[in-house]
């Protein structure tokens, strides 16, 4: 089985920048001068790998832990007591409120909600405090207290956004599916007949799905965030826009255990296969990337079909457990999401929109 210790015995490097765990990177970061959000729902709270998190980042201390909680009333208040028994900074940002429902209604902002919205609400509050964000996810059991600063270390050496990427490799299988199945493969099939440079930033992502970002302030700020689970994706989209490949850049995190989805359900990968092709679909749009819609899903079944192939060959070769069948049974559920976006529902940067982070701020924490 591989070791969430492993050493990492490669350093190539992609087209953007990446840095490289050679056994116990903790680099030197600007935590004094940072913010770090933490989305979560009402029933996350008080597992091990929430507490875990939380415990940790007490321990690391950055400037102020933002917590973008969506709950009920009654959950919500329980969360926030958690949260203070922790010794951190943190702020929870309740952000279902009903005065911010609300707010955001009278915005016309009140569309579809979900993780991606929670995470922009906070981003606007902690980017107007602090001169860099961190973005993390809570349901990480091997989350470490280097995590923050391997995020938030290039920003200071003049990177303006950094992606994590990880393995995901639990219980002797590969994870990661619905990167491996849909995104990955959907890229390859769209890069074989275009030459346009988004296709090449985002192919250097060796992990597009991590919920795991850092930028600065000035960035976070110009980002147009996808309100569900395009997040990841419509993220990058704006990154590219905005930093480039000269001042982007992706960090080791290691290896990720964490929750693990159903395909099917309304929560399931097939859902969120939808949102997260649709955001890919609404960014290479933004880009005058040409999709051919008729043949792209058989392009992106053969190629899907032979990375399944070389999956199996590197399952093989570490004695994990891989069954084919299936990994080409989710490729055919994910072909349903292969279809031009019905709409582009990005919130908008927080640099235009029509209302104040600190307003935001106030709706969100003041409902004692």
């Amino acid at each position: 089985m591989p070791s969430a210790n492993r050493l990492t015995m490669e350093y190539v490097q992609e087209r953007i920048a990446t840095l490289h765990d050679y056994g116990g990177a903790n680099p030197p970061a600007p935590l004094e001068r940072a913010a770090v959000v933490v989305p979560m729902t009402g029933r996350d709270h008080a597992g091990l790998a929430p507490e875990r998190v939380f415990s940790t980042l007490a321990t690391v201390d950055p400037a102020h832990t933002y917590v973008a909680l969506r709950a009920d009333a009654e959950r919500a208040a329980d969360v926030r007591s958690w949260i203070e028994e922790f010794d951190l900074t943190a702020t929870v940002l309740w952000c279902n409120r009903p005065a911010v429902e609300e707010r955001l209604d009278s915005a016309g902002l009140n569309g579809a909600a979900g993780k991606g919205r929670d995470v922009w609400l906070a981003l606007g509050v902690a980017a107007a405090a602090h001169d860099y964000v961190v973005v993390h996810d809570a349901d990480a059991t091997t989350y470490t207290d280097a995590h923050v600063p391997r995020l938030l270390s290039p920003l200071a050496d003049d990177f303006e956004f950094v992606k994590g990427y990880y393995a995901r490799v639990e219980d002797g299988q590969l994870y990661g599916r619905l990167f491996r199945l849909l995104v990955r493969p959907l890229l390859s099939a769209i890069a074989a007949e275009s030459t346009a440079p988004i296709l090449t930033y985002l192919e250097s992502f060796r992990y597009a799905l991590a919920g795991e970002f850092a930028t600065t302030s000035s960035l976070a700020r110009t980002l147009r965030i996808q309100p569900g689970w395009g997040l990841e994706i419509g993220t990058l989209g704006d990154a590219f826009t905005s930093a480039g490949f000269e001042r982007s850049a992706q960090a080791d995190l290691g290896i990720h255990r964490h929750d693990h989805r159903a395909v099917g359900g309304p929560d399931g990968l097939g859902t969120m296969a939808e949102e997260v092709a649709g955001a890919l679909f609404t960014v290479l749009n933004d880009h005058d990337v040409a999709i051919e819609f008729d043949s792209l899903p058989d392009r992106y079944r053969t190629t899907a079909h032979r990375a399944i192939d070389r999956y199996a060959a590197d399952a093989r070769f570490n004695q994990l457990s891989y069954d084919c069948s299936d990994e080409r049974s989710q490729v055919e559920t994910y072909l349903d999401a292969i279809a031009p976006p019905e709409r582009d529902d990005r919130l908008p940067a927080w640099e235009t929109a029509p209302m104040d982070p600190a307003e935001i701020r106030t709706l969100t924490t003041d409902w004692e």
